[in-house]
């Protein structure tokens, strides 16, 4: 398996968001059988994913990441272990051996790493557990959505009804769903807040549609 770890100066690096590194660990039977040094790209969220996918990683060790990317990088089945501080080395030795889960690890704020981070920057969300579900999973559970699909009305999450997209589209479950390339038929998860047919496929080039 092979992990991911988002870092700055030789420590987890506080937002994934803008990390400019991954150090990548592959180990089999808890054991290091190679390590790497990989650049991120910069620009819009999904092609930080599409990196991680390219590489064959299987979880990401990360500082505080933002809704929308922790979403693009947990479609495409890349387990995320956010609101993680700390030394590189170390961490990654303590993930090797099972004690990520030790407070001495956690972001300030943040109670363990599947847990609630009470403080950090805005934009952040505050709950990552339930969050590693694949692609359409996204649309249900805390209800956290836009356009009226948030908290809910009189108590109720937004578990109940289902909604038309934003641009008149299909469901698509709220902010989940995918973006389906006209030309090559490549599938990119939707984001948040931006249609499909404003964005290019990243494989050709070619204009999006809401699937």
């Amino acid at each position: 398996m092979k992990t991911a770890f988002a870092y700055w100066d030789d420590r987890i690096a506080p937002v994934f968001d803008t990390a400019p590194r991954i150090h990548v660990v592959e180990t089999e039977a808890g054991r290091i059988v190679g390590e790497s040094e990989e650049v991120l790209p910069q620009g819009p969220p999904v092609h930080r994913a599409l990196r991680l996918v390219e590489l064959g990683i299987g979880a990401l060790v990360c500082g505080a990441i933002s809704r929308p990317q922790h979403g693009l990088v947990a479609a495409y089945g890349i387990e995320v272990v956010p609101f993680v501080a700390g030394d590189l080395r170390e961490v990654v030795k303590a993930w090797i051996g099972g004690g990520l889960d030790r407070s001495a690890f956690a972001m300030p704020g943040c109670r363990g790493r599947r847990g609630r981070c009470l403080g950090g920057r805005q934009g952040m969300y505050q709950e990552v557990r339930d969050m590693n579900r694949k692609g359409r999973g996204m649309g249900g559970g805390g209800g956290q959505g836009q356009g009226g699909q948030g908290r809910g009305q009189g108590g109720q999450g937004a578990q109940g009804g289902r909604r038309p997209g934003r641009m008149g589209g299909p469901l698509a479950a709220g902010p989940a769903g995918y973006c389906v390339c006209s030309q090559c038929g490549q599938r990119e998860p939707h984001q948040r807040g931006l249609p499909c047919a404003e964005r290019r496929c990243s494989k050709c080039g070619a204009a999006m549609t809401r699937e």
